[in-house]
C-alpha cells in the first residue's frame, strides 16, 4: 500500500480546542492502537494540564479502531487529570467503541455523553 492508498484508519488525528476557560476537548480521530502515536493523547494532555486547564472533554466519535494500548491511553489520561484535581469526559463512543470501554467496565469510570456539546454543559 502506498501512502496515497493509506485512508484515515491508517492514522490517528489529534487536535484541541479551547471551548471555554479551562476546559479542552481534544478530538481523536481514526486509528487508536498500540504504538508511539497514540502516546501523544497523554503528551497533549500532561502539556494542558500543566496550563492550567482541568476540564478534558474528548471527543472520540471519529475513532474508527481502538485496541487495549488505546484504552490505555485513556486510562493514564484519567489518572493524571484526576490527580490534577480535574474531570475528563468522553463524547460520542457507540457501537463497537462504545463497547470496548464496556466490557472492560471503564463505563462505570469515565463519564461518557452522546456528543460534544452535551459534555460541556453538564
Amino acid at each position: 500500500m502506498t501512502a496515497s492508498q493509506r485512508t484515515l484508519d491508517d492514522f490517528m488525528e489529534l487536535s484541541h480546542n479551547e471551548v471555554a476557560p479551562g476546559t479542552v476537548v481534544i478530538t481523536v480521530a481514526g486509528k487508536l492502537m498500540m504504538g508511539q502515536e497514540s502516546e501523544k493523547i497523554v503528551e497533549l494532555v500532561d502539556r494542558l494540564l500543566g496550563e492550567g486547564r482541568r476540564m478534558i472533554v474528548f471527543d472520540i466519535a471519529g475513532v474508527t479502531k481502538i485496541d487495549s494500548t488505546g484504552i490505555g491511553r485513556f486510562i493514564s489520561s484519567y489518572n493524571k487529570i484526576s490527580a490534577a484535581g480535574g474531570e475528563m469526559r468522553m463524547a460520542g463512543a457507540t457501537g463497537t467503541l462504545f463497547q470496548a470501554f464496556h466490557v472492560s467496565l471503564l463505563d462505570t469510570v469515565f463519564r461518557f455523553y452522546p456528543d460534544v456539546a452535551t459534555a460541556c454543559e453538564s
